[in-house]
This record gives C-alpha cells, structure tokens and sequence, in this order.
C-alpha cells in the first residue's frame, strides 16, 4: 500500500541546490551577519566604556582599560568607567536582547510584522504598579522601582493570558491583541487617576517614563539574569512550533503542533523579556518592532536565526542609541526613548506602508 502524505507539500528547492541543503536567504548566510552584529556589540560596548557624560576623557578611560598604572589610581576615573558606564553598558546589552527576542516572538506569534511588546500590557501593568509602589508603598529607590515594574509586567501579562484563554483550549493571535489592548487601556487609565492627586508622584514618575538607562546599578540586574536566561532559553525553544505555526494554524497542527499551547508558551516569555526589559529602563518603544523587521531581511524564514539577529540588532541599536544619549547636548543627557523614538517613528511609517502595499499587491 502506497504511503499518504499529511499536511502541506514539501516545497521544491531551487535548480542547482544539492539534496537536503537550504537556500540562502537573499541577504546572505545569516549567521555570517550574526558574526557581524556580535563583532559590532563588541566594538560598541568598548566604545560606551570610553565615553560619558562626565570630565572623564575617553583616553583616560581607554588608559584605565589598559591598566595603566596612574588610571588605576584614579577613584574618579574607577568610579565612572566601573560603577557607571560599565553597569550601563551590560543593561542596554540585556534591554535589548529582551526586547528584540520578545518582539521577534510576538510578531511569529501573531503573524503581524508590526506587532511589539507593549500588545500584552506589559509597559501599563509596569506603570500602574511603579505608580502604585510610589504612591502607597514608598518606593523610592531604583532597586524598589525595578521591583514594582517587574511585578507590573508580569502581572499584566498574565492577565491579558487569562483573558485570551479564558473558556477555550487555546488563544488565539485576536484575542491576545484585543485583550492586552483592553487592561492595557485600563492600566492607562488607572495610572493617570493616580497620578492626578499625587504631584510628588507625578515627577518621579515622569522621569522613570521616559526610558533610560542613567543611573543602573550592577546589584539591581543580578537578579534579573535567572528570569532573562528563562525566557531566552524558552524563546530558542520555540523555535520549531513558530515555524510550523507560520505555515497556519491547521499546517501546525498536522505537524503535531498546537498552536493554542505555542502561543500561550510563547507569551509567558515574552512577558518575562519584556518586563525585565522595562524593569531596567522604563518604557523603550520601537525597539521590538524594528529589531525583528532587520532580522527577517536577513534571516529569512529560519526562526532560530531571525530570534539570534534579532537579539543581537536590539543589543546594538540601544547601546548606540545610549552612547549618543550621552553625548547629543553634553553636559546634560537625552533620554534613550527619545532618540530612539526620532528612529523609529518615520520607519515604522515605512514599514506600514510597504505592508500595506504588498498585501494590495497580492489580493489584487
């Protein structure tokens, strides 16, 4: 008896293609361009070592590194280069491994290329709860703060999981993006409720919305690593199920996927990357969009390569982004969010519209 094939038809590889090799995506071997990003991080941390915003120069700051004898023996010149820049340095890196893996996550999840992080409320259950433990808990340290924001976003993922699966087996992209649209709308709401009879409040709170990463303290992200290293470790895994899953739900599941299991496991990460992420700099907005988009330029449809590039594109944007934050109006400081926003806005305007012209394009 002749064998029935189950689920979609292999697809044919390209004339000249040995058996059983992959085409290279159009932008070359992704993990030659991951070699690059890495190389790129590299360079760019010791470059965020060497420049600040204090009267520290970057070639005291490069004699230090080098261990000369008289750098070392500075307090002032240890203090900023130790304790400031390279605390600041190793939290842009994480921000955006967070956020860059968490957006890749969503977007193969849900299957829309413009979707981000802040779809599962993370960034307003972080709010609501910083406005909570300001105003009613007194927290005022920056070690509390990344606490109540941790515990916001998580919290608010959770939430927004419950509601999506709440009476069905499985969740689906809709109702994740319609009910963390809802307690995000909510939190909004309840934050500024809060913020409207509390002045003192209002002025901590606005400089943590901003998104920052001025004044990170190394003690503060130690802990932070268990939960970072879960949802990377759990992101890699998933690599396989979002692969079916972009073939369709029903191709998923003839693969011996279920798509309702993937994308609740698939949320709990991104809830654990992305509220880590907002924990140690508040806010950050574009960052998951655009990282993702690259990736898949480069990487094609190989999942585990568009989560690795996706990483490592958001490590580099944030570090660079926060190295000019330092330096655009010397002495003073801009907020990474800001700059990041100036990037981010007039691309995802073009991302918007060359989707909607592709999808034009293939119904007509």
């Amino acid at each position: 008896m002749s064998s029935v094939h189950v689920g979609p038809p292999p697809r044919a590889l390209p004339s000249g293609l040995p058996s059983g090799r992959r085409p290279v995506p159009p932008g070359g071997h992704p993990f030659r361009w991951a070699a690059v990003a890495l190389a790129a991080l590299l360079a760019l941390g010791l470059l965020s070592l060497l420049v600040g915003t204090g009267s520290s120069s970057p070639a005291r700051a490069w004699e230090f590194l080098t261990g000369d004898p008289a750098a070392r023996a500075d307090a002032q010149l240890r203090l900023a280069v130790m304790d400031v820049r390279l605390p600041r340095t190793f939290a842009g890196a994480l921000v955006g491994i967070c956020l860059g893996t968490a957006g890749c996550l969503l977007q193969a999840a849900t299957r829309n290329p413009l979707a981000e992080t802040g779809l599962l409320g993370v960034n307003a259950g972080a709010a609501f709860a910083v406005v909570l433990g300001l105003t009613f808990f007194g927290a005022n340290s920056s070690t509390s703060l990344l606490v109540w924001a941790l515990l916001g976003g998580i919290t608010a993922s959770a939430v927004v999981l419950l509601m999506a699966s709440s009476g069905r087996t499985s969740s689906s992209p809709l109702r994740l993006v319609l009910a963390g649209s809802a307690l995000g709308a909510t939190f909004h709401g309840l934050t500024s409720y809060v913020l409207l009879g509390t002045q003192s409040t209002f002025d901590t709170y606005r400089y943590w919305t901003i998104g920052s990463l001025a004044g990170v303290k190394a003690a503060a992200l130690l802990p932070l690593l268990p939960l970072i290293a879960v949802g990377l470790a759990t992101a890699f895994a998933c690599a396989r199920p979002l692969s079916a899953l972009g073939l369709g739900d029903d191709s998923a599941r003839s693969l011996g996927h279920h798509p309702g299991r993937v994308r609740l496991v698939v949320a709990g990460a991104v809830s654990l990357l992305a509220g880590c992420a907002v924990a140690i700099a508040g806010p950050i907005a574009f960052l998951g969009l655009l990282a993702p988009y690259a990736a898949r330029v480069v990487a094609g449809a190989r999942m585990a390569a568009q989560l690795l590039l996706s990483a490592l594109i958001a490590a580099n944007v944030m570090i660079f982004a926060d190295i000019l934050a330092r330096i655009v109006i010397r002495p003073w400081e801009t907020p990474v969010s800001v700059l990041l926003a100036f990037v981010g806005g007039p691309l995802l305007i073009w991302i918007a519209r060359s989707s909607r012209l592709s999808t034009a394009g293939a119904s007509a």
